[in-house]
């Protein structure tokens, strides 16, 4: 099993409050400052779905 790739999230702000992402099979979030609490994890479907809902905002 390969090991994830994270990256800061371009939707992330400059700021403090930073998420990083794994994009794969799943793609997972989670808390910059927080990683030892652990991901969520979104199925292709949910996470097109999450960012067509947040882009037009």
């Amino acid at each position: 099993m390969s090991e994830k790739t994270w990256h800061k999230s371009s939707y992330s702000s400059g700021a403090h409050n930073c998420v990083e992402v794994s994009e794969g099979v799943t793609t997972q979030v989670r808390d910059t400052q927080h990683r030892e609490l652990g991901h969520l994890s979104f199925s292709a479907n949910e996470w097109t779905a999450l960012l067509s809902a947040t882009a037009s905002k």
